[in-house]
């Protein structure tokens, strides 16, 4: 059986990146546990300080999402980073100009959500495009 992958994402504001990346990923803030209307309720009456977020899946097929509060700023490049593969609903059909629009087409949506544009690169007969979240962290999507 495989390992279930959860990805962790360090950042000075959990709640505000995990809306992004909700949004930007097509999935949701998780629910509070059974019990609670809200993680603020939970984690006060736990006496867990609010340091963190998660968004999830709605289907629960792609790996959670943590994001947790660190005290130093994000300073070098990610060592590692998410590629969103936005194009894979295209048939293989498609040309390369339906497939750059279509990645126009999201840059322009997560641009709308807060992330930045870095690069793009076309090599190999591959193509992407590096971006940045609200808090600089790199992702690429092709």
């Amino acid at each position: 059986m495989a390992t279930q992958l959860q990805i962790a994402i360090d950042c000075a504001d959990p709640a505000r990146l995990a809306l992004f990346w909700a949004d930007a990923l097509h999935y949701k803030v998780q629910d509070p546990p059974a019990g609670y209307t809200t993680w603020e309720a939970f984690l006060k009456e736990s006496d867990i300080p609010e340091e963190f977020s998660a968004v999830v899946d709605p289907e629960g097929k792609g790996p959670r999402i943590f994001l947790q509060r660190v005290p130093e700023s994000k300073s070098v490049k990610n060592r590692m980073h998410l590629d969103l593969n936005v194009t894979r609903d295209l048939s293989i059909e498609a040309s390369s100009a339906e497939k750059r629009q279509a990645l126009d087409v999201e840059i322009e949506r997560l641009q709308a959500l807060g992330a930045r544009e870095l690069y793009r690169c076309d090599l190999y007969g591959e193509y992407w495009i590096t971006m940045a979240d609200p808090e600089g962290n790199e992702f690429c999507i092709q």
